[in-house]
């Protein structure tokens, strides 16, 4: 069973496609089409948006689903005229939070993601250029870091540490574990005095043949030996050393940041 989802917003589409995309995840058995329609601000749009969908109706067959963030009633009710079903994110919060807070919603477009605080956008710039210039070994000057991970190659540290970057404004480092280190089986000079700061990455040696086949082809890196092999020995480092640790094969980005951040006591609020 296909069913085609759109997300329209009279700004970058971004809170209607994260909230859509987690409501979406409750649902098994269903593949969803998802396309995000952002900046629907005029009559204009709207019309043209409302045409779109209809003539997806007509080609599939199966009424189209609309996760709607746009906040002028207006341009709602004209893309209502495309006869998907219409889900107002906003709707069920905006009446409880006037009646309780005695007063009307902004209509203020694009208030979600605009540079609303200088300070907390600055925070993120900072926080991402020390995860750029602190990845994969570059710089082991970690005085700095709010936390340190560690893992094998290709075990999602990257990511993960730009996600904190961008959404917390966390300075977040990593290192990779290398076929020395993971000989030595000891914990390498430079993160000994971080050791509170470390958390240890892991994942599905099958998985991890996977993506490292589609970076080096038919290289020993990319060996299921070598990454079964350098798994077991990272998970043995992590014990002896009681480094948490979190396998990231069937976890998302955003689960995998707030155990972190929750692991090592990070309290930070998403910009």
């Amino acid at each position: 069973m296909r069913r085609t989802i759109y997300f329209i917003s009279d700004g970058t589409g971004i809170t209607a496609e994260t909230i859509g995309h987690s409501v979406l995840t409750q649902f098994d058995g269903i593949e969803f089409d998802t396309f995000r329609i952002p900046f629907v601000d005029d009559e204009i749009k709207a019309a043209a948006a409302a045409i779109r969908i209809k003539t997806c109706h007509a080609q599939t067959g199966q009424r189209p689903i609309v996760i709607n963030t746009v906040i002028d009633p207006a341009l709602t009710e004209v893309l209502t005229t495309s006869g998907a079903l219409m889900v107002d994110v906003f709707a069920p919060f905006i009446g409880p939070l006037e009646a309780e807070l005695g007063t009307m919603r902004s209509r203020h477009v694009n208030k979600a993601h605009g540079l609303v605080n200088f300070a907390e956008y600055e925070a993120r710039i900072n926080a991402t250029n020390y995860a750029l210039s602190h990845d994969d070994g570059v710089s082991t000057n970690y005085a700095d870091a709010e936390m340190i991970l560690v893992g094998v190659s290709r075990s999602g540290k990257t990511p993960t540490c730009l996600y904190m970057a961008l959404h917390y404004g966390v300075k977040a480092a990593n290192y990779p574990l290398t076929d020395d280190d993971l000989e030595k089986m000891e914990l390498p000079a430079q993160l000994r005095p971080y050791r509170h700061r470390l958390y240890g990455l892991s994942i599905d040696a099958v998985r991890l043949a996977q993506v490292r086949e589609n970076r080096r082809p038919n290289s020993r890196y990319a060996t299921l030996e070598q990454c079964r092999w350098e798994l077991a020995q990272a998970d043995k480092l992590f014990k002896r050393e009681s480094i948490p640790v979190q396998n990231t094969t069937h976890t998302s980005i955003e689960e995998i940041a707030s155990k972190i951040l929750s692991a090592l006591g990070i309290e930070r609020h998403m910009f």
